[in-house]
């Protein structure tokens, strides 16, 4: 385990003192690996930047959470599979989709699960998907817009889910009841 800070707007450094002040206004608490960001202004600005950017995608809220938790169960980050559980659970977003995700099992919607596919493979595969997927992936209904997309997602999560592997962050205690633990090797097959 590092020994990475989980800062709040008092003990960050003062260049990311406003934006903890900002996130805690909009969210009335700081998530905890928002706090580790902290320790680097650039990284928090950068983080909360590309968060920003990834909402203006193109992609509706629920097909956003099915990339951001495919992601993380990707690459087993329990805070952010337990976060964005959460956040689709207040947005009131389905939660059988939820489910199939975080439980790694097709989404009764082909196109959902096709975005979730897609989002896996661009993941285990490092961004070199085959034509194939891509072509599978666009007559889903989804856009090449769409891939950029996924990309994007790919990206702002790599740096939270990263963050909380070297700073093994805690859940803070709104996240607690969407508690989330990577599973075994075997559910990754296929």
């Amino acid at each position: 385990m590092s020994d990475l800070k989980i800062h709040d707007e008092t003990t960050a450094p003062s260049a990311a003192r406003d934006a903890l002040a900002g996130v805690n206004k909009t969210y009335g608490m700081i998530p905890n690996m928002l706090g580790v960001l902290a320790e680097n202004p650039a990284a928090l600005e950068g983080y909360l930047s590309l968060s920003k950017s990834f909402e203006h995608s193109g992609l509706d809220p629920l097909a956003r959470q099915v990339v951001l938790l495919t992601v993380s169960i990707e690459n087993a980050c329990h805070f952010c599979v337990a976060v964005h559980s959460a956040v689709a659970s207040k947005a009131g977003l389905d939660p059988a989709v939820i489910d199939a995700v975080r439980s790694n099992q097709a989404i009764a919607d082909a196109r959902l699960d096709a975005l979730r596919v897609f989002t896996r493979r661009m993941v285990r595969q490092r961004g070199f998907v085959s034509d194939t997927e891509v072509s599978v992936f666009l007559n889903a209904g989804w856009d090449k817009a769409d891939i950029l997309a996924v990309i994007l997602g790919v990206s702002l999560k790599t740096i939270s889910n990263y963050t909380n592997h070297v700073a093994e962050t805690p859940l803070n205690k709104a996240y607690k009841p969407f508690a989330w633990a990577p599973c075994t090797r075997a559910c990754f097959a296929g």
